[in-house]
């Protein structure tokens, strides 16, 4: 038996839960999980499903008889094999709590995803990533080499089929144009201090203006720096007692899980952008469970 999800973004209108259900019956197909979001504001309708394919149809034969329903409600959908896992690149910089954290909930199947490769402007971290049998590129950026250095990174992305790219602490800006071609398809994590806190050292900004509450912010990368769509967030109190260095900890952790987070959304087909902001339907049973406990 085969496990999909359907995603279906569309125009707000009447009867578009009874024609999904209506096909799904019509197609030996059961719903296992469903979650729908009407927006008021944007007129607009979210849905995503996840189901059991008990019939002979397979994603194809579902997708090619679904387009006259999405004719007629004007909808953007597509079927997803949620057995096949989304090829990831993962880029990094010098700070690697972000990255060690993801191959970790790699290996132990906790975040579900293929990483075809991992990306550096430095040397850091290739041992554990070639320990991990996952390819490394070491890609120097300078102002000088930026349009030739991008070149490269997108040949990876391209040559290992990527769907996905995580800046797992990348500390380089990417170019307009490579945020318009991977767009919706690139996760960044950076504290919450921003516009705040700018610049070097965040965390003792924070420390020296007392702030109470230190998290991080994941979002899609778009040409407007740290301005796109929010996936998740999340935060943790501090107090007077805390140190500068006890901050840069304390929102090391909080940056990973909330990375994680967003890639767990990510990959599972539960986040629609819905003009600057997102929809995040939860999680469906059993989509947090690990194959391994380490």
């Amino acid at each position: 038996m085969t496990h999909f999800a359907l995603t279906v973004t569309c125009p707000s209108t009447k009867g578009i839960v009874a024609a999904i259900a209506t096909y799904m019956v019509e197609n030996d197909c059961n719903i296992s999980d469903s979650s729908q979001f009407d927006d008021p504001e944007t007129g607009r309708f979210f849905m995503r499903i996840s189901f059991e394919n008990e019939g002979s149809g397979d994603l194809a034969t579902l997708q090619a008889g679904f387009d006259g329903i999405a004719q007629r409600f004007g909808m953007e959908f597509a079927f997803h094999d949620e057995s096949v896992k989304m090829k990831v690149v993962i880029m990094v910089s010098r700070f690697g709590h972000c990255l060690n954290d993801l191959l970790y909930r790699w290996r132990i199947g906790a975040l579900p995803i293929d990483i075809v490769a991992v990306i550096s402007n430095h040397l850091d971290y290739q041992k554990v990533v070639v320990n991990h049998d996952i390819p490394f590129h070491c890609i120097k950026v300078t102002p000088q080499n930026k349009a030739q250095a991008e070149a490269q990174i997108m040949a990876v992305v391209e040559d290992a089929g990527a769907d996905l790219i995580v800046l797992a602490r990348y500390m380089q800006i990417l170019s307009d144009q490579m945020c318009r071609e991977m767009s919706g398809r690139i996760i960044n994590i950076h504290h919450s201090f921003l516009p705040s806190f700018k610049g070097a050292n965040p965390y003792k900004q924070a420390f020296e203006r007392g702030v109470k509450l230190i998290g991080a912010t994941s979002h899609y990368v778009t040409a407007h720096l740290d301005e796109g769509p929010i996936i998740e967030q999340d935060t943790v109190r501090v107090t007077h007692a805390q140190s500068a260095a006890d901050y840069v900890s304390l929102g090391r952790d909080v940056e990973a899980q909330v990375l994680a987070r967003a890639i767990h959304a990510h990959i599972h087909r539960r986040v629609f952008v819905n003009g600057n902001k997102t929809v995040v339907f939860p999680a469906s049973p059993g989509s947090y469970a690990s194959e391994r406990m380490g």
